[in-house]
């Protein structure tokens, strides 16, 4: 029955973002707005939609280490799952503009969020700048659009609706599509919370694996699809902006909402934040490589994911294992990978600029 009412939940939650995003991007065709407006505000908002419906639930709900850890683990997973799986079956290609732009602002959000999380709680105060740093976010990229700059939004779901769709059908749409983000965050929840009873297992460890994986699918369906159609870039430009969009939409936007804080556990400030921070500054080399990201940098990715996973599970059933982990990870493991990235990045970088030069 737990297992059912998940899988319920994580049916409803992907379909009904999908279903929304596609009746709102319908609605801003008919009142004839561009397709870059959509871009920026409605499909960016619906990769996280999974998220901000959870993360809403959950804290309503009395969970908030939910809220927490599907925000840490969705972001861990967008980069060493999503990136790592893709790019070890095609090679993904990295728009320049993502280096220059998105991947700073998500490094910098990353390390922000590390730094108001560590007196062990999320004020909603912060979370009312994160929100506010939204707008900004926003309006850089319009602002950019107006300039002439190609912003790195993934357009690709709003392009597809070439022809106006009937107004009651987009309405229609969009309620089903909120409909089913409510069931399915309500069922999931309901179901993540059962999951870590069963098992003896904390709230926030289901969070960062189960719920933050399940939540993720749809850009890892997304990224897949468009990195075997050619689309490289939007498949990299997708994992980025939902990324920034986590930060700002799901901890900032419905932080600002809860009429509570939100409680940060020791676990998320001393292993979970600084990691998740890591991933993002470890994408600065393996972009930056001939802006490419390479099969074998796509299997350090998705190899880094599965020993994350299993750090989290054993963290509480074996702490012992745990700590023998921790220790040759920090000691041999984790320098060895750093080393690995930073120098592949640069020797491509390097090649890549002789390349460019004249002979």
């Amino acid at each position: 029955m737990i297992a059912l009412l998940t899988l319920a939940g994580f049916v409803l939650l992907i379909g009904g973002a999908e279903i929304l995003v596609r009746g709102a991007s319908g609605l801003a065709q008919s009142f004839r707005l561009s397709k870059v407006v959509v871009g920026l505000t409605i499909v960016s908002f619906g990769t996280s939609a999974p998220e901000f419906a959870v993360s809403l639930q959950s804290g309503f709900a009395g969970q908030p280490d939910i809220l927490m850890g599907n925000v840490i683990g969705s972001n861990i997973a967008n980069v060493l799952l999503i990136l790592g799986l893709t790019s070890i079956f095609v090679p993904l290609i990295v728009h320049e503009s993502l280096i220059r732009l998105d991947v700073p602002i998500m490094v910098g959000l990353s390390g922000l969020l590390y730094v108001l999380t560590l007196d062990g709680q999320l004020v909603r105060l912060e979370s009312a700048l994160l929100a506010g740093l939204l707008v900004a976010y926003l309006g850089l990229l319009f602002w950019m659009n107006t300039k002439g700059k190609s912003p790195s939004v993934d357009l690709g779901q709003a392009a597809e609706l070439d022809q106006p769709t009937p107004i009651w059908k987009d309405l229609l749409s969009i309620v089903t599509g909120l409909v089913g983000l409510v069931l399915g965050a309500r069922w999931l929840v309901a179901g993540a919370v059962d999951v870590a009873e069963y098992f003896g297992v904390s709230e926030l460890i289901i969070g960062i694996t189960i719920v933050a994986i399940g939540t993720s699918l749809p850009e890892l369906a997304t990224s897949i699809v468009a990195a075997t159609k050619g689309e490289k870039d939007i498949a990299v430009g997708n994992v980025v902006g939902s990324n920034i969009m986590n930060i700002l939409v799901v901890l900032g936007v419905s932080g600002a909402i809860l009429p509570v804080d939100i409680p940060i556990q020791a676990s998320s400030i001393e292993v979970d934040l600084p990691f998740m921070l890591i991933v993002a500054v470890c994408c600065f080399p393996v972009m930056m490589g001939g802006f490419t990201i390479h099969r074998w940098e796509g299997a350090l990715l998705f190899t880094w994911f599965v020993a994350f996973m299993v750090y989290s599970v054993l963290s509480v059933k074996s702490p012992e294992v745990a700590e023998t982990m921790e220790f040759w990870t920090y000691r041999v493991a984790g320098p060895l990978t750093l080393l690995a990235i930073f120098g592949g990045g640069f020797a491509n970088y390097w090649m890549d600029r002789k390349k460019s030069l004249p002979a």
